[in-house]
């Protein structure tokens, strides 16, 4: 083909996603069925992944729960994985130790890469599958006190979009992609933390627009929605703006601060 017509093919299937994408907005998508399919979810013990957990378990999945200490045993091909375990350590830079930086980056990206490993040569078989990694709106931008975080997050949604877009290349449509990306969830965690513009989420509703996103394969899942809005306008907004914005918010959590504990 010549450079005009793929230009002209590429004009009508922006307009065609565009108006796809307001078509899906006013009509509810179809929700598939995981019953019977081998969910292995991990950092199941707490928080987002036992609610996640109770999620799939109500629709009559079939459960592989990890936390710590994960076990190997023989479970039959796992279709769904959840990459959920994580940790963060709430500090400067400066105060935040190396092996609190390692730790975070090994839970929070590497984990996503060793058991995605594992267990996508089995999907990969019979084009079928659903790999979820769970990331956070600090993925998409960032907060003072969490710089390892942060960046472990930025990590983890690239890891998402780059097997998405890998998957597609090698024709394995039959696996789909998910990303959850919350604001502050109420995990303990991250001890007392508080924004003005954003609520503190309770597990169980992250719970729910999760497993609703992967029912209806959707590939980037921000909680609350709104968030996505926020976040195109950070791409645009000159950096006076957005300092502005910062402050406005005004995000408060327990951190060390120069070795001590302090509300930032």
């Amino acid at each position: 083909m010549n450079i005009v017509l793929d230009i002209l093919l590429l004009l009508i299937t922006i307009l065609y996603s565009y108006v796809e994408s307001l078509v899906k907005f006013f009509i509810p998508q179809r929700r598939k069925s995981v019953a019977g399919e081998i969910v292995l979810i991990t950092g199941a013990g707490h928080g987002i992944g036992r609610l996640t957990a109770y999620e799939f378990a109500k629709r009559q999945s079939r459960l592989v729960l990890w936390d710590i200490n994960k076990v190997k045993k023989e479970v039959g091909d796992v279709t769904i994985v959840v990459n959920n375990a994580g940790a963060v350590y709430p500090a400067d830079l400066l105060s935040t130790k190396d092996e609190e930086i390692a730790k975070t980056f090994e839970v929070n990206i590497l984990g996503h890469f060793w058991i995605t490993k594992a267990l996508l040569p089995s999907m990969m078989k019979r084009n079928h599958g659903h790999i979820v990694t769970v990331a956070s709106v600090c993925g998409h931008g960032v907060i003072p006190y969490l710089i390892p975080y942060c960046s472990s997050k930025f990590a983890a949604v690239g890891f998402h979009r780059a097997l998405t877009t890998e998957l597609q290349a090698l024709g394995k449509t039959g696996i789909k992609t998910s990303c959850l990306c919350p604001v502050f969830v109420n995990t303990g965690f991250t001890k007392n933390p508080s924004t003005r513009l954003w609520p503190v989420l309770e597990t169980e509703e992250v719970a729910r627009s999760l497993i609703d996103g992967i029912l209806t394969n959707k590939k980037m899942i921000f909680v609350p929605s709104y968030v996505s809005v926020a976040i195109m306008l950070e791409k645009f907004l000159p950096e006076r703006a957005l300092a502005a914005i910062n402050r406005v918010q005004d995000i408060r959590f327990e951190a060390v601060v120069g070795h001590k504990i302090k509300m930032k």
